[in-house]
Order: C-alpha cells, then structure tokens, then sequence
C-alpha cells in the first residue's frame, strides 16, 4: 500500500485568469462606451442649455436690483425722480419677473438632477471597471448589481423598463465581484436583446426586465426575468456551450453565458439554471453561497 503526492504552482495560471476576466470587462466597457457617452451627453445638454437660460435671466435681473439701489439712495435724500421710475417699469417689463419666478427653480432643479445623473453614471463606471481582488470579498450585491444596470442603461433602456425587487436585508456576500458583475451584466444585455426579439427596437412598446434577489438558507439567489422570446427547447442544452450563439455576426460571440456558467459554478462553487417559455421570456437564476469553503477560496 502506498499513496503518491503531486504538487503544482497555479500562481501564473490563476493570474492569467485573472486577466482574462479584467480583459472580459473591459471589452464589455468598450462595447458599453457609445451607449454611455450618450447617457452622459443628455443630461450635460440640458446642464448646459439651463445655465445659459440663467446667464440670459440674469442681465436685467441685475439691472434690476442695481436700480432698485438707485432708488434707495434716492428716497434716503428726498423723493424718487419720475425718470428714475420709469426706468424701473421699463426693467421690470424686460425681466418677465412672473416668468422667472417660475422658470428659474425648475431649471436649477434639473441641472441638480443632470450633474446628479452624471456623478451616479461615473461612479458606477468606476466600480464596474475596477480590477478587484483576485481573492473573495464579501460585497452588498444589491449595489453590484444597481451599478451594472446603471452602466448597461443604453442597451436595455429603448426597449424595457427594468425593475428590482431586492432583500434589504441580505448579508454581505463572498464574491469576485468584477466577475459576478461581468455575470450581470451579459444576462442584462441577453435579456434586452431577447425583449428586443418581441417589441422591436421600441416601437411597439416596451417589455420588463425584473432583477431580485433573496436569501435561501445558506445562500443567496438573484433572478432575471425577461419578457422576450424565450429560448427555444431545442437549443435549451446548449446554451452554456462556450461559442455557441443564435445571435446575428456581430451581436454576440457565444462566450457570455459559457462565462456565466464559469464563473458562476467553477469560480464561486454556486448553481445557475433557468426557466423559460416560449413567447412568454426568461428567468436565469443565480445561486452563490454565504460561506467561503476552501475549495471556493482556491477559485477551483
């Protein structure tokens, strides 16, 4: 009897991984990037077309007050100069003061709005384009998940409306959380795309993309619910098959849910499976535990 030991150094090879998965992301980021630059030109439009309505607003504003100045050295020595008041009438006429009143809280209001909308598409830029650790981190998915659906607005917001229903109360999660983002983000697309399939390109109304998410027992589940085509049952087995695609050239290489099922199981020792029906949509579940065993922390 007897038992032989082998060993081998896997540094290089999960730090290749590594780089392949940043490298995933960032082909997704540039993928995203038209769609995001116009997420941010739309409000800085309107920032822009606000602070020139309030540059136009305040000239006779200030000839206003400057007069009103005038008037109060006036009457400090004796009674208001009839030119004087006329002049005022005339500036009051000019600056529409009913109009102002009206129009200058709303266009400070939405230029707060705009800047706010820009801050949160940054931000969120920032989060999902950061390497991350190679290593588990426990991370509020809730927020993972709400800054992937920020950067992926362009590409679902013509046709669906997305709504979440997440648990408030879930526990922090152990997660890579570039790679589940990088999850999110292409069922998030594939979802878009599939309700594409059924409203067109908007004109016949939108469909609904639902994300939630729970705790079961010892882990976590985040559901994605479409309402596009739905898969079809003969192509259902295939779907994780890495190059395997229905998509047109151009529209997808067949790698994203071959990534998914990776990272999802392999990566995070978690379970992802879907339900669908044809004509009806999609709901792809994710399944990750709470606890980090050590087969999930050596990323096997």
């Amino acid at each position: 009897m007897g038992f032989i030991v082998t060993g081998a150094d896997v540094t290089e090879r999960k730090t290749l991984e590594g780089q392949l998965m940043q490298a995933h992301k960032l082909e997704a980021v540039g993928q995203l990037a038209a769609g995001i630059a116009h997420e941010i030109n739309t409000p800085t439009q309107f920032v822009a077309n606000n602070t020139t309505f309030l540059k136009d607003c305040f000239k006779p504003v200030l000839e206003l007050l400057t007069l009103c100045t005038s008037i109060r050295a006036q009457m400090a020595s004796g009674p208001v100069s009839a030119e004087l008041l006329g002049q005022f009438d005339q500036v009051v006429e000019q600056a529409d003061l009913a109009f102002v009143r009206g129009e200058i809280p709303k266009a400070i209001e939405q230029s707060l709005d705009g800047l706010q909308r820009i801050a949160n598409i940054v931000i969120a830029m920032k989060e999902f384009s950061h390497p991350g650790s190679s290593e588990k981190v426990a991370i509020d998915i809730n927020r993972a998940i709400q800054t992937t659906i920020t950067v992926a607005r362009n590409e679902w917001k013509y046709v669906a409306d997305v709504d979440t229903e997440f648990d408030d109360a879930l526990p922090p999660v152990p997660c890579l959380a570039g790679e589940f983002q990088q999850v999110i983000l292409n069922l998030i697309v594939n979802a878009a795309q599939a309700i594409a399939g059924v409203v067109g390109e908007g004109s016949q109304g939108k469909g609904k993309i639902t994300i939630s998410t729970r705790r079961k027992d010892n882990s976590v589940e985040v559901a994605i619910r479409d309402t596009g085509t739905g898969i079809p049952q003969q192509i259902q087995g295939r779907i994780f098959e890495p190059f395997f695609t229905t998509k047109p050239v151009g529209k997808g290489t067949g790698q994203g849910l071959s990534l998914a099922h990776s990272t999802i199981v392999k990566r995070h020792n978690g379970q992802i499976w879907f339900e669908t029906e044809a004509g009806r949509g999609t709901t792809f579940f994710l399944r990750l535990p709470l606890l980090v065993t050590a087969a999930t922390s050596a990323g096997t």
